[in-house]
C-alpha cells in the first residue's frame, strides 16, 4: 500500500538533494528509504527500480538546467548566448554536484529524461545558428562543446586546477573566447 504523501516526484527530489550531499554513486533505493525511514519494499509503490529512481534524478536535474540555460540566453546570441550557456552549466554543475553526474549516465532514449534531454540539445543547437554551421558542422560543435564543458567542469569540480596559481575562472573564459573563436572559424567539411 502506498505510504501517505509519498510520490514519485517526492522521491525524486530527495534523491536529488541525497545525490548532492553523497554524490549520485551512492544514492541507492536503500539509501532513499533509509533517508525516509522507511523499507525499501515501501518505495517500490512510486519507483520501479534502481534504474528508474537514477533516470528520474536525471530527467529533474536536465530540467532544472534547462530552465536555467533558457533563462540566461534569453535574447542572447553568438559570444553572449555561449558564454551565458557555458556559465549557467558551469555554475549548475558547481550547486549541484550529484543532479550534474546524474545526466551523465546513459539515459533511454524512451526513459523519463528524453523529453528535456532532448530540450537541452535543442537549446545547444540554438547557441550555434549565429556561426552560420552546416548541419554536419553542427553535430560535431555540439559534440565539441559537450566535451570541452563537461572536460572543464569535471576537472575543476575534482580539484584538478588547484596546484597552480592561475584562477580556474580566468582559464574558463580563456576557454570560452577559444570555443568562440573556433566557432567563428569553424573548418570546412
Amino acid at each position: 500500500m502506498p505510504r501517505v504523501g509519498m510520490t514519485a516526484d517526492r522521491l525524486t527530489q530527495a534523491a536529488a538533494e541525497l545525490a548532492d550531499e553523497i554524490g549520485f554513486a551512492n544514492v541507492t533505493v536503500s539509501a532513499l528509504a533509509r533517508h525516509f525511514g522507511l523499507k525499501d519494499a515501501s518505495l517500490y509503490s512510486h519507483i520501479k527500480n534502481a534504474k528508474d529512481l537514477r533516470a528520474r534524478v536525471a530527467a529533474l536535474a536536465l530540467t532544472e538546467l534547462a530552465d536555467q540555460v533558457a533563462a540566461n540566453m534569453a535574447g542572447r546570441s553568438g559570444q553572449e548566448a555561449l558564454s551565458a550557456f557555458a556559465n549557467t552549466y558551469r555554475d549548475y554543475a558547481t550547486q549541484h554536484p550529484g543532479r550534474y553526474a546524474a545526466m551523465q549516465q546513459d539515459l533511454d532514449a524512451d526513459g523519463p529524461a528524453a523529453a528535456p534531454a532532448r530540450r537541452h540539445a535543442a537549446l545547444t543547437l540554438s547557441i550555434l545558428h549565429a556561426y552560420n554551421l552546416t548541419p554536419t558542422a553542427e553535430i560535431d560543435a555540439i559534440r565539441l562543446l559537450g566535451a570541452t564543458l563537461h572536460g572543464y567542469i569535471t576537472l575543476e569540480l575534482t580539484g584538478s586546477f588547484r596546484h597552480t596559481p592561475r584562477p580556474s575562472q580566468s582559464s574558463w573564459q580563456v576557454a570560452l573566447t577559444a570555443l568562440h573563436t573556433l566557432l567563428t572559424n569553424w573548418p570546412e567539411d
